[in-house]
């Protein structure tokens, strides 16, 4: 029995397509609903769906909902996915609607809002930072009272790091607070200090049938306030090491805490200096900055489609061992304007070519990317090998070496 799928949003961001592709791979009957016209979708997601249904605002939730009540014209539908942050709880809504199966809007909600996502790990007696939600500037000012600095301040149902600041001291935090000021709700939170580490899974039913571990080189929030930084984002081989136990057992608590069943997860969470793991927060969708690439470059597998094969049918079939470390590494380019030259490339790949498997780099000549606004900038790289040192030396190698210019 071939089973039915709506799909949220199978063109953007970029690695939507690819799970749309996804689906059709394992024999799902794919429906997209999105808000980019049809001809604008990219080739992977036409060519894997057999409907597609444009709105003209795929936030308006009541609208989108009544949108496809009418679409569907009574077509059955067993599965309601997306697996872009902004969507995860318009989905619930619409399994609700529709009667398929998966997450409802209350668990949903929890994934999304993090005061509610904390608040009912707290219950369950997982290690969080301190927090609370602020909707004033006087509701911040006493949640840092209470909490003491350092502290972070991010949106409520924020994704990545935008919009989100650190304050070590008042006038830190006074500016933060400036800076989010159109940010309706925002979460103010004590600041862990330590690595930065994500629990990436793919479960059915309940039960994880594949993890990742993954390391951030630096914390995502500093590459996102320095211009400089190439960051790095290494799915590591070895994930039995007592550290990052640590935080393998963190996750299992908060799945089961917060009630996750199928589908993809994505947590971040911190290893103290006292070899403490503190939980960050979660989402329940694939992690975003090409790391579902690192992880299948990790093992040799196809996690776009073993996802799929996860919800459609209850298992992984694909062989998932890790076979190396895989570090991507997203570089930005120096200068202004349009980008002219590459710089060090070819010595790179002339001492690393064979463990260097993925160089995209933004074509000469067109515009450097704001990098602000974009985790993988004007290009990204990954490097990959069984001994996390080296590894670690190539992406170091990467990130100093080779020069994007713009000019």
């Amino acid at each position: 029995m071939t089973t039915t799928v709506l799909f949220l949003s199978p063109g953007y961001p970029a690695e939507m397509p690819l799970f749309t592709r996804g689906l059709a791979q394992v024999g799902a009957r794919v429906l997209g609903v999105g808000d980019q016209p049809v001809g604008a979708l990219p080739v992977e997601a036409r060519a894997a769906l057999a409907d597609y249904l444009q709105v003209s605002n795929l936030w308006d939730e009541a609208a989108v909902v009544s949108s496809v009540r009418g679409w569907l014209r009574g077509r059955s539908v067993e599965r309601v996915e997306c697996l872009w942050e902004p969507g995860v709880v318009l989905a619930a809504r619409l399994r609700e609607a529709l009667g398929a199966q998966g997450m409802g809007v209350e668990a949903a909600t929890r994934f999304r809002d993090k005061e509610s996502m904390k608040n009912a790990l707290d219950r369950a007696g997982v290690r969080t930072p301190k927090h609370a939600r602020a909707k004033t500037a006087a509701e911040a000012r006493t949640a840092v009272e209470r909490i003491g600095y350092p502290i972070i301040i991010k949106p409520i149902a924020g994704a990545g790091s935008a919009d989100t600041y650190t304050a070590r001291d008042a006038a830190e935090f006074e500016r933060a607070l400036e800076l989010t000021r159109h940010v309706p709700e925002v979460s103010v939170e004590e600041y862990i200090e330590g690595e930065e580490y994500t629990f990436d899974t793919v479960c059915a039913r309940g039960e994880i049938l594949y993890h990742n571990v993954c390391l951030y080189r630096p914390k995502p929030l500093v590459a996102r306030l320095n211009e400089w930084v190439s960051s790095q984002s290494i799915a590591l081989r070895d994930t039995d090491r007592p550290h990052l136990m640590k935080g393998r057992a963190l996750g299992k608590e908060v799945l089961r805490a917060l009630g996750f069943e199928s589908g993809y997860t994505h947590m971040e969470w911190f290893l103290t200096p006292r070899s403490e793991a503190v939980f960050g927060e979660i989402g329940a969708r694939a992690p975003g900055a090409r790391l579902v690439h690192a992880m299948n470059y990790s093992c040799d597998a196809d996690l776009f489609a073993g996802w799929a094969e996860a919800v459609c049918f209850g298992r992984l079939s694909q062989d998932t061992r890790k076979k190396y470390n895989a570090a991507c590494v997203f570089k930005r380019a120096s200068g202004q304007g349009r980008i002219q030259r590459y710089e060090g490339l070819d010595a790179l790949l002339g001492r690393y070519g064979e463990h260097i498997p993925v160089v995209e780099l933004n074509p000469i000549g067109s515009p450097r990317k704001d990098w602000k606004n974009s985790v993988v900038g004007d290009g990204w790289l990954v490097a990959r090998h069984p001994n996390l040192e080296l590894t670690l030396e190539i992406a170091d190698r990467i990130a100093t070496d080779l020069r994007i210019v713009a000019g």
